[in-house]
């Protein structure tokens, strides 16, 4: 009897970590249907004053009743590609911020990565951290490609609200839209470009102040909880409104201190887009003023996840960041998240 074979496999060193991660490219999408305020106040009793004077809302984008997260998500993500000047080949890491997934399982990331093609030899997962769910998944895609196990990936923020907002309340059903942004990330030689830094957090004592009560392993879906509407958006906005302010000033403060930067220093700020208002405090917070805040919060309403990303394209294709720039990212949203992050262009 012969002695077995034995097969060596060569193999090639691994890379080494990039010195930073980059946004290669971004893109974004919003789905067709428009809904303004005034088309609102016909189904419930409000009126475009008084969502104008309390959120800053105008009008906001509602996706088809056949489109889902995940086709918004293949669109915006379409549109980095190109952008990055790459093809879904090249990607082998995929990322998807929601928390309105196409369906409780699989991974609305898998379905995406079908969509587009993806080689199945990508890692593909989803992340919910509501509004904050953009800065998170950046933040997790700039580690793992600074690991040197991956080159490309996608990070997208995709949501389709509207399937979980209660119509018949004038509270929340003003406040959110439907779109998706996406954005390519990978690795640089040159030091001091890309995400310099990040501040991520979460306050979970305060779950009860913006949540979805019903169709979780707490509380499985019932006859009695859909009739009771436990399964869209419930949101005590007062106090949501006063720790927003509060954890989104900390992150933008935390941020510049820890790099040991100065408000001013930065070109453009990019907040989550829920208020306004929000927004203006913020401004007034870090002494900035309120042009130098990129806000489309009048076209398409909170898109939770979404809301950053379609910011950060909408604002590079507007000529508002520049090779060299600093740009601020800061968000908040249910959990409750909230997180900022520091990116040289």
């Amino acid at each position: 009897m012969s002695p077995p074979t034995v097969v060596t496999l060569s193999s090639s060193p691994a890379p080494l970590p990039p010195v930073s991660t980059v946004i290669l490219g971004t893109g974004s999408y919003a789905p067709a249907g428009l809904l303004t305020n005034s088309e609102l106040s016909k189904r419930v009793d409000t009126s475009d004053e008084w969502i104008v004077t309390r959120t800053g809302i105008r009008e906001r984008r509602i996706a088809g009743p056949e489109e889902a997260t995940s086709d918004m998500a293949a669109k915006a993500a379409l549109a980095a590609l190109a952008d990055a000047k790459l093809t879904p080949a090249d990607i082998d890491l995929l990322i998807v911020a929601t928390i309105t997934p196409d369906l409780p399982m699989p991974a609305t990331a898998c379905i995406v990565q079908a969509k587009l093609g993806l080689p199945t030899t990508a890692a593909c997962f989803d992340l919910n951290a509501a509004c904050s769910g953009f800065i998170y998944g950046l933040d997790t895609a700039s580690a793992m490609i600074a690991s040197g196990r991956y080159r490309h990936a996608l990070v997208i923020g995709a949501e389709k609200l509207s399937a979980i907002v209660d119509w018949k309340d004038r509270t929340t059903c003003v406040l959110f839209g439907d779109g998706a942004g996406a954005v390519v990330v990978g690795g640089s030689s040159r030091p001091g470009l890309g995400l310099v830094g990040t501040r991520l957090g979460a306050i979970g004592e305060s779950v009860d102040l913006l949540c979805i009560p019903g169709g979780g392993s707490s509380a499985p879906a019932t006859p009695a909880s859909i009739a009771a509407g436990d399964h869209t958006i419930k949101m005590k906005g007062k106090e949501v409104f006063k720790l927003a302010v509060r954890a989104m000033e900390e992150a933008a403060r935390d941020i510049l201190e820890q790099h040991g930067l100065h408000a001013d220093q930065i070109a453009c700020v990019i907040p989550h887009q829920a208020n306004l208002r929000i927004i203006e405090a913020i401004a007034q917070y870090l002494e900035l003023p309120l042009e130098r805040f990129f806000i489309n919060v009048d076209r398409y309403g909170n898109t939770s996840a979404a809301s950053i990303p379609i910011a950060l394209d909408e604002a590079r294709r507007a000529g508002r960041i520049k090779p060299g720039d600093l740009t601020l990212l800061v968000a908040f949203g249910a959990g409750l998240t909230y997180g900022s992050a520091l990116i040289r262009w």
